[in-house]
């Protein structure tokens, strides 16, 4: 029985945008998108459940298109919802295809079979992680100098309780171009309340792509969360974009020379 999830086998689960690009940036966002493939049907939640944080991360992937525009950067993202597959886990972890977000239940992904579990790896994540990793890749054989930035958003309230945190500045055991990132917030005007590894951190599961392939490539690297009631509007996606492209400049300059040709 064929268990693919891709109707058309050639749909790819990762979109590049600005490919060229001639800055140094490159922009992840792997919460991009809430489709689902039309094989999966709604994995059994309601209009409201999959327009919620749970399926992606609002207003992420128009933060990411803007922060691509001001720093000439490449951009590559997940087209299909988290709860399909999240490609910031790798095939090993529980949290790579939940039964459980939050308080939701997700009954189309109970009790799937190896198969279609090993269908969502082939299809969805080896797939976007292959892609990213070429991408990479291509710069590091131009001579290219790269900084990796993850883009995601996170919903103000969890599980009944309010966040404070406005902006995380996310990092694993690389934490070069975090810490300059946090020291120019610091010199700033304290507009936004920024800390360190908030909302979440590496504990929590939410550095893969930073580890698979900012670290083991010597890329400098950062997870950037934004609470998503701030990117609510056009206004206030320009807003924070700017805001955060002066921050990854200002860390970029600070750290360079410490980058992996």
């Amino acid at each position: 029985m064929d268990k693919s999830i891709l109707l058309d086998p050639g749909t790819s689960a990762i979109a590049i945008e600005n490919e060229g690009a001639r800055g140094n940036i490159v922009i992840v966002c792997e919460h991009a998108s809430r489709l689902l493939p039309a094989k999966l049907g709604d994995l059994g939640l309601d209009p409201s459940a999959l327009e919620s944080h749970i399926a992606w991360d609002p207003g992420a992937l128009e933060l990411s298109r803007l922060l691509s525009s001001s720093l000439d950067a490449s951009l590559c993202y997940q087209r299909f919802s988290r709860l399909v597959y999240d490609c910031n886990r790798p095939p090993e972890a529980a949290s790579a295809i939940v039964e459980k977000s939050e308080t939701y239940q997700i009954p189309g992904n109970k009790s799937i079979s190896e198969a279609e579990r090993q269908a969502r790896i082939d299809e969805i994540y080896l797939p976007f992680r292959n892609g990213l990793f070429e991408l990479l890749s291509s710069r590091k054989a131009g001579g290219r100098e790269t900084i990796l930035v993850t883009i995601h958003s996170y919903t103000p309230i969890y599980f009944g309780k309010e966040r404070e945190v406005e902006i995380g500045i996310l990092h694993d055991s690389d934490s070069r171009l975090a810490e300059a990132m946090l020291s120019e917030a610091e010199r700033q005007d304290r507009r936004y309340k920024v800390l360190r590894n908030q909302p979440y951190g590496p504990a929590d599961g939410v550095t893969h792509t930073l580890l698979e392939h900012g670290i083991a490539n010597s890329i400098p690297n950062v997870v950037i969360e934004v609470r998503n009631d701030l990117l609510a509007s056009t206004q206030q996606q320009a807003t924070i974009a700017a805001y955060l492209s002066a921050l990854i400049k200002k860390g970029a300059e600070a750290i360079q020379g410490d980058w992996q040709h």
